[in-house]
């Protein structure tokens, strides 16, 4: 719990991905559904769902969410840029990679745009890099009532280690950008990366910020 985000993950898929549960006030977010969805269902117990979000078009990130939707009526929000390769995974995932089931998506974001959840307001932040619609969603202290905010990453930002960028529609100078924009947030800001464990933005500060900006 930070503030008036609470926070639930599993660990789900063959590249052991974190999918996120979370909710603000009332309302319940699913973040990067990208298998299990069983599992998914099980830890919602019944809960309402009100988005499925994506943090991009990667079948780790979105494997599970056409059968989550079908199973929760909730709808999928993706940023606009990579909306395309969601709904026809063929136009963007490697051959080498594992197909997904095409997902229609209900809301397109774009950068600077913001996302309500409950009681808390989430700014969509573009970072492009790993792919090329990949967003960031963050909340800041003032919207958490916490202690430096909530950053959800995806695969733009991890512990230690910035998304790769050799894949279909990856580039090393778009991370760059956008890891220069996460810079600038607060160092207390929780970052809750798509993949390994959790982290800050200032051990950031220390670590792949120093070593990339």
């Amino acid at each position: 719990m930070v503030g008036e985000v609470a926070v639930e993950h599993l660990v789900l898929g063959p590249i052991q991905t974190n999918v996120y549960l979370v909710t603000c006030g009332d309302e319940l977010m699913v973040v990067d559904p990208g298998d299990g969805c069983a599992e998914i269902l099980d830890a919602l117990n019944g809960r309402a769902v009100k988005a499925i979000v994506l943090t991009h078009c990667h079948f780790d990130h979105m494997g599970a969410a056409a059968e989550l939707k079908r199973a929760t009526g909730a709808p999928v929000v993706v940023s606009a840029v990579d909306a395309p390769f969601v709904e026809d995974p063929s136009l963007g995932e490697s051959r080498t990679l594992p197909a997904s089931e095409p997902c229609e998506v209900d809301q397109r974001l774009e950068d600077g745009d913001t996302f309500t959840l409950g009681s808390v307001t989430w700014q969509v932040m573009l970072t492009p890099g790993h792919t090329p619609g990949s967003m960031c969603l963050y909340a800041s202290n003032e919207q958490t009532k916490g202690i430096g905010g909530v950053l959800i990453s995806g695969d733009t930002l991890f512990h230690g280690a910035c998304g790769r960028t050799d894949f279909k529609g990856g580039s090393m100078t778009d991370m760059i950008q956008s890891l220069s924009r996460l810079a600038q947030l607060p160092d207390a800001t929780l970052v809750l990366p798509g993949h390994n464990s959790f982290t800050e933005i200032g051990l950031e500060q220390r670590g792949i910020f120093q070593q990339l900006l």
